[in-house]
C-alpha cells in the first residue's frame, strides 16, 4: 500500500497543503475545527510523515551511532541501556554496532554510519584500533563525536572515562595491604590505552611499596576472556608457586581464574588473594565472591550521550564548541577474594 501525503489529505479535505501541514504541527493559526478534521483523517489514513523529506528540510536525521567492542558485556550492556534511556527522552534512535573488537569492522561501521548521515557519533574503541584513518575522519567531517571507555588519547575530541591507573593501582595496593608479596597481572592487549594504564598502575603500585617489577609476572590477553583467566591461572601456578596475588584485567578473566583455582583446590585468599575490574554482576554470585574495582557504567553512558547532545546542539545552532574529557570516579570493592589476612 503507497504511503498516504499531505496532497491527498489536503485533497480530500478542500484545503491547502499549507494548512494540512500546519495543522498536524497544531499551530495556533489554523482553526480548532480543521485541526481537529485533519488530524481524524490522517489517522484514519494511516499518514506518517515523510521522514526522509523532515531530515532534508531540518538537516537532522534524528538518529545516532553507538558503536561498541561488544555487546553482551555486561559494562557495556549497561551503557546502551542508559544511551538509548537518554536518546529516548531527547527523541533520538540510536544505531548499535559490534565492532567484535577488529580494527576491520570497526572502519566498516564508521562508514556506514557517515554515510546514513547520523547527527552524531559514540564510540569504544575496539582492541585492534587507535588513532586511524577512520577516527580522523569523523573529526575531518565535523560530525559531533564522543568516545568513552576505551580511547585514543591522541584524538582531538570529548571523551567519557575514568582513571585507569589510579584504579588500577588501588586495586593493587589492596592486595599489598591484605598481606599480597608477589602479585602476578593479567592484562590486556597491548595497544588498548585502558589496558595500557591499568598496567602502568600496576606497576606504580609496586614501586610505591618498593616491591620489584618482574616482567615474567605479567600474563597478556588477546581476547580477554573467562578461558584465558583459567589458562593464565595455570600457568602462574605452574612458573610462579609462590605467588600470592592476582590482578586481573576484568572481572570476565578475573572469573576464569577463581574457576580454575576452584577446581584445583587452591584456597582463596589464603593462598592466592584476586581482584578484578568493572564490577560484573557476577562477580558477587561467586564463591568466593569476586573484589573488584566498580566502573560507573550507567553513569558514563548518561554522560556520553549529553555530551554529544551538546555537541549535537551547537553543530545545529551553529555555535562553536570545544571538545572536553569528563572523568567519573571508580571505587574498589572489597570482596571475599581478597579479604585481609595480615
Amino acid at each position: 500500500m503507497k504511503d498516504i501525503t499531505l496532497k491527498e489529505i489536503a485533497a480530500k479535505l478542500g484545503v491547502s497543503i499549507t494548512t494540512v501541514s500546519k495543522a498536524l504541527k497544531n499551530y495556533p493559526d489554523v482553526s480548532e475545527k480543521t485541526k481537529k478534521a485533519v488530524v481524524e483523517l490522517a489517522q484514519k489514513l494511516h499518514y506518517t510523515p515523510n521522514s526522509f523529506a523532515v531530515n532534508l528540510r531540518t538537516r537532522e536525521s534524528k538518529t545516532i551511532g553507538l558503536i561498541i567492542p561488544e555487546v553482551m558485556h555486561h559494562f557495556f550492556s549497561n551503557i546502551i541501556n542508559a544511551i538509548i534511556d537518554e536518546a529516548e527522552k531527547n527523541e533520538y534512535l540510536v544505531i548499535i554496532l559490534q565492532s567484535n573488537e577488529t580494527l576491520a569492522l570497526e572502519k566498516k561501521q564508521v562508514e556506514l554510519l557517515i554515510n546514513k548521515r547520523v547527527d552524531g557519533i559514540l564510540m569504544s574503541l575496539s582492541n585492534e584500533s587507535n588513532n586511524d584513518e577512520h577516527i580522523r575522519e569523523i573529526i575531518d567531517r565535523n560530525i559531533p563525536f564522543v568516545m568513552f571507555d576505551k580511547i585514543s588519547k591522541l584524538s582531538k575530541c570529548s571523551k567519557v572515562i575514568i582513571d585507569d591507573q589510579k584504579a588500577a593501582l588501588s586495586a593493587v595496593q589492596h592486595l599489598i595491604d591484605s598481606g599480597c608479596k608477589k602479585i602476578a597481572h593479567i592484562r590486556g592487549p597491548l595497544n588498548p590505552q585502558n589496558a595500557i594504564d591499568r598496567f602502568i598502575g600496576y606497576k606504580k603500585a609496586l614501586e610505591k611499596n618498593n616491591i620489584p617489577f618482574d616482567s615474567k609476572l605479567v600474563y597478556t590477553c588477546e581476547n580477554v576472556t573467562f578461558q584465558e583467566g583459567i589458562d593464565f591461572a595455570k600457568q602462574i601456578l605452574e612458573e610462579h608457586p609462590d605467588v600470592d596475588g592476582i590482578f586481573a584485567i576484568t572481572d570476565l578473566v578475573a572469573v576464569g581464574v577463581l574457576s580454575y583455582f576452584n577446581d584445583n583446590n587452591v584456597k582463596i585468599p589464603e593462598q592466592v588473594a584476586v581482584i578484578g575490574f568493572s564490577n560484573w554482576f557476577m562477580s558477587q554470585v561467586l564463591t568466593p565472591k569476586l573484589s573488584t574495582v566498580d566502573q560507573p557504567s550507567h553513569l558514563m553512558g548518561v554522560k556520553a550521550f549529553n555530551l554529544l547532545l551538546e555537541e549535537m546542539n551547537c553543530h545545529k545552532e551553529g555555535t562553536p564548541f570545544t571538545p572536553r574529557t569528563i572523568e567519573l570516579e571508580t571505587s574498589t570493592i572489597i570482596r571475599e577474594s581478597s579479604m585481609r589476612r595480615n
